[in-house]
């Protein structure tokens, strides 16, 4: 495989496709460098093109974030790889690194596919759809998401079982079992580390009953159920298709725990929670929503003013620590848990609890430079070597970083680090031009 390897140049290799990625590969490309971004998932967009939307002004997240997908895909200074993941960085000196990229197969050619869903109407076999958290299914031959980019087909060959109904449903021919996975070699003079975060997994909290009472469900999982590409047409609760009369979210679940090895604020729970809340009510307004909390960080532009609105709405908010979540006879949750301001223990019945899960470092990103040293922070998040100054600055010269690998962040200082990211790689790749121009230029004496 080492010998096929597919070998290209590019100024910039920027690694994740979500909305710090895109950004600060698209301030590159309109400067005139060349940029490879490197997707692991099958469409650019990260998670923000799955949110309903962004607080605290209510915008729709889809409409935002489209436009910047389309516009990064036509980009012609831009190279995508979906589906894609870099195994090693190489840095063989000063503006010089050499990435080997693992390209995953398809099983479908993009340019032939239209995206018309012949082939998942077909398939026989259905699976949990990742997509949408789990809430539903879908099929093995699918298109991950109706605005996802590229809106084509894909086969997931773990699943499937060959029996060619999709190949025979496909007006295009565009479905090829023999594609195999490809190896890339990449000759780069910088790279910007977009990784993004992962979220909490709430199995790791039992007494929360995440994954064994079907009413609790994650907030991404409610994100799912408030998104204009949603899997229902209303709010529903798991266990019986029943839409929830009273709603609990419990804060910082994952967050500020030493117990589960994340000590720090994630920042963005509380103020999803509240948007999510004010959504909800917006749906269902009958419905009672409950937000257990220990503190309300609303710190940035208009959160303050965001959180006295959630109120004045009827959203109740418990200072309070949930000990435990235990189920009812009918599917509803008892919460148990210390009221704070009392100063006693109390319970609440609820019919759907949602856990407002926290941020977490994608360590992935270190495994990237087997020969250099990127420096992490204590909560294993990239390091930024002067945080003031140059926050886009790594251990590594010529590797920045960008978005929420450095630390939680929303979505408005997300686009700022990205920002932060590109003008640092053009000054680094414009440094380099300028030092080339001296060594060839003669010398006058």
């Amino acid at each position: 495989m080492e010998g096929q390897a597919k070998k290209a140049t590019f100024d910039t290799l920027v690694i994740g496709g979500g909305i710090a990625g895109g950004e600060a590969a698209l301030n590159l490309a309109n400067n005139g460098y060349k940029v490879l971004i490197v997707e692991k998932d099958l469409s650019i967009g990260g998670k923000m093109i799955l949110l309903s939307k962004v607080f605290p002004t209510l915008d729709c997240a889809a409409c935002i974030t489209t436009p910047k997908v389309s516009e990064i895909s036509r980009h012609p200074g831009i190279t995508i790889f979906t589906g894609s993941e870099v195994e090693q960085i190489i840095k063989k000196g000063e503006n010089q690194f050499e990435a080997k990229i693992t390209k995953k197969p398809r099983y479908v050619n993009v340019e032939d596919c239209t995206g018309c869903q012949l082939c998942e109407e077909a398939c026989p076999v259905s699976v949990s759809d990742q997509y949408q958290y789990n809430l539903v299914g879908r099929k093995a031959a699918f298109i991950p998401f109706s605005i996802a980019s590229p809106r084509v087909a894909a086969i997931d060959i773990e699943n499937c079982t060959l029996c060619g109904a999709c190949e025979k449903a496909c007006p295009t021919n565009c479905i090829d079992f023999t594609q195999e996975t490809e190896e890339h070699l990449i000759e780069i003079k910088s790279v910007i580390l977009a990784t993004g975060f992962k979220l909490f997994d709430p199995t790791l909290m039992p007494r929360y009953g995440f994954g064994l009472y079907k009413n609790v469900i994650t907030s991404m999982q409610m994100e799912r159920q408030l998104a204009p590409t949603r899997p229902y047409n209303t709010i529903l609760r798991p266990s019986d298709g029943k839409m929830p009369d009273n709603i609990a979210y419990v804060l910082c679940t994952g967050s500020r725990d030493d117990s589960v090895g994340n000590p720090i604020c994630s920042q963005i729970c509380c103020m999803y929670s509240i948007k999510q809340a004010q959504l909800i009510m917006g749906a269902l307004p009958m419905a009672d929503v409950t937000i257990y909390y220990l503190h309300i960080r609303s710190f940035g532009k208009g959160f303050n003013e965001f959180y006295e609105q959630a109120k004045g709405m009827g959203v109740e908010f418990v200072k309070g620590k949930i000990g435990k979540i235990s189920e009812q006879e009918n599917g509803n949750l008892l919460l148990r848990y210390e009221d704070i301001n009392q100063g006693k223990v109390q319970e609440s019945e609820h019919d759907m609890v949602i856990l407002s899960v926290g941020v977490q470092a994608n360590q992935d990103t270190a495994t990237f430079f087997p020969q250099e040293q990127l420096k992490l922070d204590p909560f294993k998040f990239v390091n930024q070597e002067d945080i003031l100054a140059s926050p886009a600055k790594t251990s590594i010269p010529g590797v920045f970083v960008a978005g929420t690998a450095s630390g939680p962040m929303d979505i408005p200082d997300s686009i700022l680090s990205s920002g932060a990211a590109s003008a640092e790689a053009i000054s680094y790749l414009t440094r380099e031009k300028v030092e080339v121009q001296v060594v060839q230029t003669p010398n006058e004496n």
